[in-house]
């Protein structure tokens, strides 16, 4: 559920086919990167979270979030799911949703909710550590845990300076990727360049910024695409706010 919007059903079928060619290297689908790699930058992704809700009020807890319908809570809720639900337990949840994927998300983050905000916190400080997954690569387990915290964090006012490889990582995946989320159909045609790091794709009309912003807006986040610039910025605010 990188999606703003619920888009369970359509992420949940493109799952189940796996990745399409390209995506877990190459020109199509960024650098090839070992799983080994990629699950200390999530560890280090979930501790940062955790310490940055450790201090919320109750009214911050209920806070919406850039998920439409879901506050802060919920969607770390989510995140604590996504980290506890491995490929047997999603397809057993998925046949007792009856092939209705948002019924699943929804299934799945009332399981991780908890009775407060303390125990919703709680949960999500225990899967900082799992390397537990759906059916995904563990780079969309990447970005799903920085989208999903700047989810949380941006409606907050609150800042983190993520490593730029970790949101090299995820936008390097999702310039090539539609199984998550419709990143790559999101900017096809647009040239993007982030402004602090290495990261650069595509050809036609500018978008730059910082990669976070670019991975942000990739992913539909219509806030973000305040913080780009070019000549492009206009079709891709579109494109974050008719998908």
């Amino acid at each position: 559920m990188t999606d703003p919007e619920p888009r369970a059903a359509r992420s949940g079928r493109e799952s189940s086919k796996g990745p399409s060619r390209g995506q877990s290297g190459g020109p199509s689908g960024g650098p090839t990167r070992g799983t080994a790699g990629v699950w200390p930058l999530i560890r280090a992704e979930r501790t940062a979270l955790a310490a940055d809700l450790a201090d919320l009020t109750d009214e911050q807890w209920t806070t919406p979030s850039l998920c439409t319908g879901l506050t802060v809570r919920e969607v770390l809720a989510h995140l604590t799911a996504g980290a506890s639900l491995n490929s047997v337990r999603w397809l057993a949840g998925v046949i007792r949703c009856r092939f209705d994927f948002d019924k699943q998300v929804a299934m799945r983050l009332a399981e991780q909710l908890g009775a407060t905000p303390s125990e919703t916190l709680e949960r999500f400080r225990r899967v900082v550590p799992s390397t537990t997954k759906p059916p995904l690569p563990a780079l969309a387990m990447l970005g799903e845990t920085i989208v999903h915290g700047q989810d949380i964090r941006h409606p907050l006012g609150i800042a983190r300076a993520h490593p730029i490889e970790a949101v090299t990582q995820a936008a390097e995946y999702y310039r090539g990727s539609n199984m998550v989320v419709l990143a790559k159909g999101r900017i096809d045609g647009l040239r993007l360049t982030a402004t602090d790091g290495p990261f650069t794709t595509g050809a036609g009309p500018l978008v730059s910024g910082s990669t976070l912003a670019l991975v942000m807006a990739m992913t539909g986040r219509t806030a973000y695409c305040d913080d780009l610039e070019g000549d492009g910025v206009e079709l891709l605010r579109g494109r974050c706010e008719t998908a």
